[in-house]
């Protein structure tokens, strides 16, 4: 039971890393330094004071990155394979009870997998508004995507479980939205067209 908490910790902070790098590895920090997380051997430098402040900085300076016209798309460029690592790292970095290699294969999976399906699907919510809202509509998706990686990271650390079933309906939107940008259609755009009227 513990493993399969802990395994619900990790995806659901790998999620969070889909939206925001470094808010998860900040909030891991916290509450490590706290006492309300335990990290896994070989990861307890995250929950180092100076660990927190280098994730402080990058917290705030990717949160300001997501606020400034244009450069918000070319961090989504950058924040793909960025998330894909986070998410393999925070992932590792809390699971327990099972052997490095299905750690690390769990790890990379889910977690890199995780992380990278979120990720590519903000990207593409924030593409298509910069291109009907000429990107004056991308503050409110930056302001959405970090209340996500927020509302996520506490949720994973407090009722693991419950993130789990959340990122569950996370990937079935991030895997339509997908699929609908490289030109494919939902189910849903299926049912619709056969039925009548």
């Amino acid at each position: 039971m513990e493993t399969l908490v802990s395994i619900c910790v990790g995806v659901g902070l790998s999620a969070a890393c889909g939206f925001r790098v470094f808010v998860p590895l900040f909030a891991m920090s916290m509450a490590s330094l706290a006492g309300h997380l335990t990290l896994s051997p070989g990861f307890e430098w995250i929950g180092t004071y100076p660990a927190l402040a280098a994730f402080a900085i990058a917290t705030c300076l990717e949160i300001a990155g997501y606020y400034i016209p244009w450069v918000d798309n070319l961090l989504d460029t950058i924040a793909t394979p960025a998330a894909i690592v986070a998410g393999t790292i925070v992932t590792a970095s809390v699971v327990s009870g099972m052997s490095p290699f299905l750690k690390w294969a769990l790890a990379v999976i889910a977690g890199g997998g995780v992380a990278g399906t979120v990720q590519v699907a903000t990207g593409v919510t924030r593409g298509a508004s910069t291109v009907t809202t000429a990107g004056i509509g991308n503050p409110l998706v930056a302001t959405m995507e970090l209340g996500g990686a927020m509302a996520l990271s506490v949720l994973a650390i407090a009722l693991p479980v419950i993130a789990g079933i959340v990122v569950l309906g996370l990937l079935y939107y991030g895997v339509m939205k997908i699929i609908e940008k490289h030109g494919g259609t939902s189910p849903h755009v299926r049912a619709s067209e056969k039925s009548p009227g």
